[in-house]
């Protein structure tokens, strides 16, 4: 039994060391990483029992990513292919001006041809969450399809769905973003968007707060929740708005922040704290992450707590 079930592609991230260039490095350090694996992980984590379905080629680099998702306790659904490969990508992490570089090498993965009818709909049994990401959809016409009928079919099982609208301009562009993660924003109940991406794709340059309720009132959403950056995070729930600061954190590696502060703040939602107090778990969770070289959030409830008590206090207004 699981409390939140998470779909989407989970990759092998190959990182030449920091500093590095990856046309000169002769080693690099091999990770797991996944929008939804992520999220599922840091929901573990933070209390919430997590099941991930996914695609995976039957090789040896496949079972890696399935070996290391149970390494954290997660629960898979994985339909295992013999066609396709695992997919890749590569990052080569530059102070500035140079930046971070990332690379992808992911065609042909079976996350892309991946049917919801291939799923026991039993996987929905007893659980109460449903969640993707707006990479899923950006995968694959069929990626598409499938999230939609997982989505419908979540909703139907009586399970409460949640999506972060998480844009990646080297899948698709604004333009066929916003065509195909609108029309899936009524199947939601909570949504997550960066404020980056709230210009980029929805086309929408103004107070986060109305940005906010905005969405709530054109989809009929429950919780909304944006990221700012560096100024925090706020989230709106029956009318009442949250804020909470970030966390001051030295960044090792901010690869998967995001999707630490959204399994984070889930699962404190399903454990029954209010939308405030999830906020306070996600902000701490997702400065947490910083630290820590790779994809993962591999924190303790503890850590986090500690740190909670010692930050800034939620806003709610």
């Amino acid at each position: 039994m699981s409390d939140l079930v998470t779909f989407g592609e989970t990759m092998l991230r190959l990182s030449a060391p920091q500093g590095e260039r990856l046309e000169r490095t002769e080693e690099l350090d091999v990770y797991v990483g996944g929008a939804e694996s992520n999220t599922a992980i840091a929901a573990e984590r933070l209390g919430a029992v997590s099941t991930w379905l996914s695609a995976l080629p039957d090789s040896p680099l496949g079972r890696r990513v399935a070996a290391e998702l149970h390494s954290h306790g997660i629960d898979t659904e994985i339909v295992w292919s013999d066609d396709g490969r695992q997919g890749l990508y590569f990052v080569e992490h530059g102070g500035e001006p140079r930046g971070t570089n990332v690379i992808y090498d992911r065609a042909d993965a079976p996350i892309a041809s991946v049917g919801a009818d291939q799923f026991d709909p039993a996987v929905f049994d007893d659980a109460r969450l449903f969640y993707t990401s707006g990479i899923t959809p950006a995968l694959s016409e069929q990626a598409r399809d499938t999230t939609y009928h997982l989505l419908q079919g979540a909703r139907e099982a009586g399970l409460r769905t949640a999506m972060d609208l998480n844009y990646r301009s080297k899948l698709w562009t604004p333009e066929e973003a916003k065509a195909t993660l609108t029309k899936l924003f009524p199947a939601l109940d909570v949504l997550f968007v960066a404020n980056r991406d709230a210009r980029t794709v929805l086309g929408y340059d103004g107070n986060a707060t109305e940005f906010a309720n905005h969405l709530i009132a054109e989809y009929d959403l429950q919780t909304v929740v944006v990221t700012r950056g560096e100024h925090g995070a706020l989230a709106i729930h029956d009318g009442v708005v949250h804020e909470h600061d970030v966390y001051e954190a030295d960044t090792y590696d901010p690869i998967g922040t995001g999707d630490a502060f959204v399994g984070a703040f889930l699962a404190r939602r399903l454990s029954g704290d209010d939308v405030g107090r999830a906020l306070e778990y996600a902000a701490a969770t997702a400065s947490y992450k910083r630290t820590i070289a790779g994809d993962v959030a591999a924190v303790t409830k503890e850590e986090v707590e500690e740190l909670i008590e010692s930050g800034a206090e939620d806003v709610s207004r």
